[in-house]
């Protein structure tokens, strides 16, 4: 049986490779979702990348996932320290979730530290760089094979 996972980023994510590069690095988002396609290929995944900026479309990503997607992979960006919204969305969904940031969340600024999506989460990974992608694409396609839905 063939998975479908989402890989659902926020705000600012867009300009990858324009902003923070010491934070993000240099990839573009571009480059970012044709390397995780790839992987999810690889792995007989099925891989859908959304990006937007506003807080109200992720909700409804994250609503409308529950009947098309075993399992969400989230880069919340900035709204992972302010979104109640977000949250709710995401303890609804009752499947796996991997919380993913590119740069460690733990190691920013002080208001950057607080989640309020990692208690929810399935897992997390944090702080990976641009890779985190490829981790959480392989982590999530084993927790769905080990049924873990």
């Amino acid at each position: 049986m063939t998975n479908n996972i989402i890989i659902i980023n926020g705000p600012n994510l867009n300009l990858l490779g324009e902003r923070e590069q010491s934070q993000y690095g240099s990839i573009t988002f571009e480059q970012l979702k044709q390397k995780s396609l790839l992987k999810a290929k690889e792995l007989k995944v099925n891989l859908e990348f959304f990006q937007s900026n506003i807080e109200g479309e992720i909700v409804t990503t994250i609503q409308e996932a529950k009947k098309k997607f075993d399992g969400i992979i989230i880069n919340a960006a900035g709204f992972t320290h302010t979104s109640v919204a977000i949250r709710d969305a995401l303890d609804i969904y009752k499947k796996p979730i991997i919380e993913l940031h590119i740069s460690n969340i733990y190691k920013r600024e002080e208001f950057r530290q607080k989640s309020l999506i990692s208690d929810i989460a399935t897992g997390g990974i944090f702080g990976l760089g641009d890779n985190g992608y490829i981790l959480a694409i392989i982590a999530m396609q084993k927790l769905l094979q080990n049924g873990n839905r």
